[in-house]
């Protein structure tokens, strides 16, 4: 697909696929401080996986596949790998997923190369920003590892992002990268984890490539997606959501990290990891639909408030049952292409152009009627005075003459306070 260059009036285009062009004759150090969330630097704390005596016998017969493909991968074809990330509990365990992730973008041994040092990089002019995102994320490293490992964890983490940034300067940093980051690198280590996010972050059909751009532009018109696909669903709950005013805002930190800001549960974080890496760009939209889909009853039992209905949609529940979810989401994939959703986008987003036209309008009003010079005489009383009965004249007259007496006598009235 054809890059456009983003401009600065007309805001920067992306296409459904990802494919999102370079910056030109743009400064390329300057923070995307526009896509900063505020309740993004408040990460959730994982609950990494735990031994269980029992495993599904169909779990463990997956098992033994995809044991044999890595003990000779060289004979596997990519539909395999896929077909083990997607299916039912995906690659099981990180033990697979190291060696797996690399292979399901494309990576090579090759380029998997030794990172350079922290120090090598703190020159950049985005490093206090990354280092600042990075130690707000100490809540997603595992419990109890040791202080020395964490440090190095937090440096990995920095290069990581750093590299990727100085290797491609048209990209802006968001604050939400980092959550993808760790998840990389906590899984496939420091030297694949490079590649990976490089990968994820630039190319026709990098998914993370919408969410570096200078506008939020290009994210807000992918997750607008979302509500379409709701109504292709439910159109009750749709309904429901319109009524409320919710709008997409409530899902934009699970779009922006992967859900890796939003879950609690690791294991449930790098399955839906297993599946993205490898789904079209646009199907973590699919899955925030089918998410929502998934919590109709909470939803249509709530009150059609914006401030309610925001604060139900935010915060997930520990127990989300996100195999069904992914199979409720392939199917909405599968019968709602996005290109034929992009009508419902584009009315979407004039009637949200519209209002947004209409707000403005009406708080430049409210300015100019705040900033409109008191005037005196008989045209500074209210308009109800100004046209008044009998009654208001009286009264008006009233108002006129204790004001008069007031100006001449102020001292009556200091004497009278005195004696209180």
């Amino acid at each position: 697909m054809e890059s456009t260059s983003p401009d600065a009036e007309s805001g920067d285009k992306c296409a459904i696929n990802g494919d999102c062009s370079p910056i030109s004759n743009k400064d390329s150090n300057g923070l995307n401080h526009a896509k900063n969330i505020d309740d993004i630097s408040t990460p959730s704390e994982l609950k990494f996986d735990e031994d269980f005596e029992f495993e599904d016998p169909d779990i463990t017969e997956k098992r033994k596949e995809i044991e044999k493909c890595l003990s000779n991968p060289d004979v596997v074809n990519l539909e395999q790998w896929v077909h083990f990330a997607k299916s039912k509990a995906g690659l099981i365990s990180d033990e697979y997923r190291r060696k797996i992730w690399p292979l399901l973008v494309g990576v090579t041994q090759e380029e998997m190369t030794e990172p350079p040092s922290l120090d090598e990089l703190s020159t950049h002019s985005e490093y206090n920003q990354v280092v600042l995102d990075v130690n707000r994320s100490l809540k997603r490293f595992p419990p109890g590892i040791p202080y020395e490992q964490r440090v190095a964890l937090q440096d990995q983490l920095t290069v990581l992002i750093l590299r990727v940034i100085i290797k491609y300067p048209h990209l802006k940093y968001y604050q939400g990268y980092h959550d993808v980051a760790i998840t990389l690198l906590l899984v496939c280590g420091d030297k694949a984890s490079f590649p990976l996010l490089c990968r994820l972050s630039y190319g026709p059909n990098a998914p993370l490539a919408p969410f570096m751009q200078a506008t939020m532009q290009p994210t807000q018109h992918l997750l607008n997606f979302m509500l379409p696909i709701i109504r292709r669903g439910d159109d009750r709950l749709a309904e429901c959501l319109d009524k409320s005013g919710v709008g997409t805002m409530f899902a934009l930190p699970w779009y922006l990290t992967w859900f890796g800001h939003s879950l609690n549960r690791y294991a449930d974080v790098v399955r839906l990891y297993d599946y993205f890496l490898c789904a079209p760009p646009l199907f973590p939209v699919y899955v925030t639909a089918a998410l929502v889909l998934q919590r109709a009853p909470d939803v249509l039992a709530c009150d059609a408030d914006m401030a309610m209905m925001h604060c139900l949609l935010s915060r997930l529940p520990d127990d989300l049952p996100f195999e069904d979810i992914l199979v409720t989401a392939k199917k909405l994939y599968e019968e709602n292409d996005p290109l034929d959703l992009e009508g419902e986008v584009a009315t979407l987003e004039k009637k949200e152009e519209e209002q947004r036209r209409l707000d403005e309008e009406r708080m430049r009003r409210r300015a100019a009627g705040r900033a409109r010079p008191v005037s005196r005489g008989w045209r500074s009383l209210p308009a109800a005075l100004r046209r008044p009965g009998p009654r208001r004249a009286a009264l008006a007259l009233a108002a006129a003459l204790l004001a008069v007496y007031v100006y001449y006598r102020p001292d009556l009235f200091r004497e009278q306070d005195e004696d209180l």
